[in-house]
């Protein structure tokens, strides 16, 4: 799973797609228990980012974990914004001048309904309306060789969200798709974030890791 280089005298670290030499913005995160992980496994976390939608007393609220997490992060010198919203976070005072070689999002929600159900059409815009907005957003942080980076479920009717498509139509190329295994991430506990379930996990199932990165410039 982790893997050790050596460049010079500075060693690098990996953890699956992850690199401590990579800039790395964390969008959409629940309990921080995925930046968490990162964190541990590179050392020193200064190269991170770390954004949940809450602001942090509604996140502590939420989840068990959060205060014991963000700790962690603080400890490893993770930077923490809170109340980021995913559509305009590249217009934030402390991320419009930045650039970053991973920006991830896993497994984005646009929250619960209680009259409409996920195979529901509206409810399928409303989601794809958040990831939309997001890939737009990513993109104008993006390294030049960066990857913007969705984990998803694949399996009806998360599939009927078209990421590829979405991101296609926002001027970015599939890299790579890759089968999703939680185990990968030791400690990550992916959460509802919404309703009375909020603090709970819910089933993975059949889902991907979508790399994307921008689209050649036709000539």
């Amino acid at each position: 799973m982790e893997e050790d280089n050596t460049l010079g005298n500075k060693e690098e670290k990996w953890i699956k797609h992850y690199s401590s030499s990579h800039k790395i913005l964390l969008v959409g995160e629940g309990d921080f228990s995925f930046s968490s992980c990162l964190a541990n496994a590179f050392g020193p976390a200064a190269n991170m980012v770390a954004t949940p939608r809450d602001p942090r007393e509604e996140l502590l609220s939420k989840y068990t974990r959060a205060e014991e997490n963000l700790k962690d992060l603080e400890d490893l010198g993770c930077n923490i914004l809170h109340g980021i919203d995913a559509h305009t976070m590249s217009e934030h005072a402390f991320l419009k001048q930045k650039v970053f070689d991973r920006i991830v999002f896993n497994f984005p929600h646009s929250g619960f309904n209680i009259v409409f159900r996920e195979h529901d059409s509206w409810l399928i815009r409303h989601h794809q309306d958040l990831v939309r907005g997001f890939l737009r957003s990513a993109k104008k942080m993006l390294a030049e060789n960066g990857e913007v980076q969705i984990t998803h479920k694949t399996a009806y009717p998360f599939s009927k969200w078209e990421i590829e498509e979405l991101a296609e139509k926002e001027g970015l190329s599939l890299v790579e798709k890759e089968a999703f295994n939680r185990s990968d991430y030791p400690g990550y506990k992916n959460k509802r974030g919404d309703g009375m379930s909020c603090d709970l996990a819910f089933p993975v199932g059949q889902s991907s890791t979508f790399k994307f990165n921008k689209a050649s410039e036709k000539v």
